[in-house]
């Protein structure tokens, strides 16, 4: 079913998403992990109705967080706002972003839902399955599921359970901060996925390659 058209209704897109949800693979990652790529997105209103979709990919040396690359999309968006489907309005521009990069990620960080998503088919995952890639979803609200709070600690963490399933894990990243809500994209487990969170947490409660990736973006929108 990949790839698609992105010329859908809301209620084709989420068929879509219930189509694809059983292509996601959780799974340990395959190899070494040298490079984390963030990846971001805003809305630019171009007047007369128009909008536009501004990307960002971030890609960052694995172990000291630097910043070694950045890319830049803009692509028309006609997807409407509807809960649930971000990824109609986003995922076009962020992967075109990714693929801009010169070097392929080893791990991809989504600023937004993975399997965390009431059709288990969050941003992440469409991300990751289209690009076959690693991908976590960090994301600074929760969608759907319970969870307990995790102790106000650095790298504390409880499941987030949804219909059932556990589709997350709600992460303090730093001390005494709000969690972030982790879940698989693609090609990664849970604990995985938690532990490069933490891990990329270098200076703030986002991980760094979606914290710079933000940072690029909200610098672009105001261009």
């Amino acid at each position: 079913m990949l790839p698609h058209s992105w010329d859908l209704t809301p209620k084709q897109a989420i068929a879509l998403q219930k189509g694809l949800a059983g292509q996601v693979r959780i799974e340990p990652l395959a190899g070494p992990i040298r490079t984390v790529a963030g990846a971001d997105c805003a809305f630019i209103g171009r007047g007369k109705g128009t909008t536009e979709a501004l990307a960002v990919a971030v890609l960052c040396d694995a172990r000291t967080m630097e910043v070694l690359e950045t890319s830049e999309v803009v692509l028309p968006c006609a997807f409407p706002y509807v809960p649930g489907l971000l990824s109609f309005r986003e995922a076009p521009a962020v992967i075109e972003a990714v693929r801009k990069l010169s070097r392929r990620p080893d791990l991809l960080m989504i600023d937004g839902q993975g399997l965390a998503h009431p059709r288990f088919f969050g941003i992440a995952c469409h991300v990751g399955v289209w690009l076959d890639i690693p991908t976590i979803g960090a994301a600074k609200s929760l969608l759907c599921g319970e969870h307990r709070m995790p102790a106000q600690s650095r790298g504390r963490w409880t499941r987030i359970r949804y219909k059932d399933c556990v589709v997350g894990a709600a992460v303090h990243t730093q001390d005494g901060v709000k969690p972030m809500y982790v879940s698989v994209g693609n090609r990664i487990t849970l604990g995985q996925a938690v532990r490069w969170t933490v891990r990329c947490a270098t200076q703030a409660r986002l991980p760094e390659p979606t914290r710079r990736a933000h940072m690029y973006v909200t610098r672009m929108k105001c261009l």
